[in-house]
């Protein structure tokens, strides 16, 4: 058998920037903090440069002929970079599904609940599993389950759509909800333009019928 390995106890090797005495090329291509292009100098020179202006020479471009390095404040760079970082981890939140459970035969606080549960989690951008859970005999009321899944659908239509109406599964009954991309208002506002301009669809005159009166001459004898 062979023998079990030993945990390894050392530190995790870090990756160092190429800045400063770190970059080993001959001849480097320059830039300097204000995009100004010092062309194709010794390493020994950009150090120079750079320790002039009290900034870093920050290796940029490794693969090209020569290699491209930049002078800059690289403490500046690197927070700049990690506050970017962290913005953008915000902003790409994945969705995940929260579930809600309850009986058909729930009483009103435990409702209430149950809508604050899903109304937070809808505000945080994620979809609303809506369950009934059935038991023993209780999967004959499947239409009272139904009926309380469309009234929280009701309850929930400023914050969400219905993704899937609901559905019996197995021993359950689901309901999916969706964060409403469109305010209900605006919808409401939009269903409304939509039914003036039908209304105001002209439509083609009637024909006016008119009667002509005819009138008799009596002719005297």
């Amino acid at each position: 058998m062979p023998p079990r390995p030993r945990f390894d106890r050392r530190a995790p090797v870090r990756e160092l920037p190429n800045i400063n005495d770190r970059i080993n090329y001959p001849k480097l291509r320059v830039v300097d903090a204000d995009g100004t292009q010092l062309g194709v100098i010794n390493r020994e020179e950009a150090l120079e440069v750079a320790k002039e202006r009290e900034l870093d020479l920050v290796l940029v471009s490794e693969k090209a002929d020569p290699p491209v390095c930049r002078i800059m404040d690289y403490g500046k760079f690197k927070f700049e970079q990690e506050k970017k970082a962290k913005e953008a981890k915000k902003k790409s939140h994945q969705t995940e599904v929260k579930e809600v459970k309850m009986r058909y035969k729930i009483d009103q606080h435990d409702y209430d609940v149950r809508i604050g549960h899903a109304v937070r989690f809808l505000k945080a951008g994620d979809k609303v599993k809506c369950t009934v859970i059935f038991r023993g005999r209780e999967i004959q009321h499947t239409a009272l389950a139904e009926t309380l899944l469309r009234r929280m659908a009701k309850d929930l239509e400023e914050q969400a759509e219905v993704q899937q109406a609901p559905k019996r599964e197995g021993r359950n009954m689901i309901m999916f909800l969706t964060p409403r991309k469109t305010p209900l208002i605006q919808k409401d506002k939009n269903d409304a333009t939509a039914v003036r301009t039908v209304r105001t669809i002209s439509t083609p005159p009637r024909a006016v019928s008119t009667k002509v009166a005819s009138t008799t001459h009596t002719k005297e004898m």
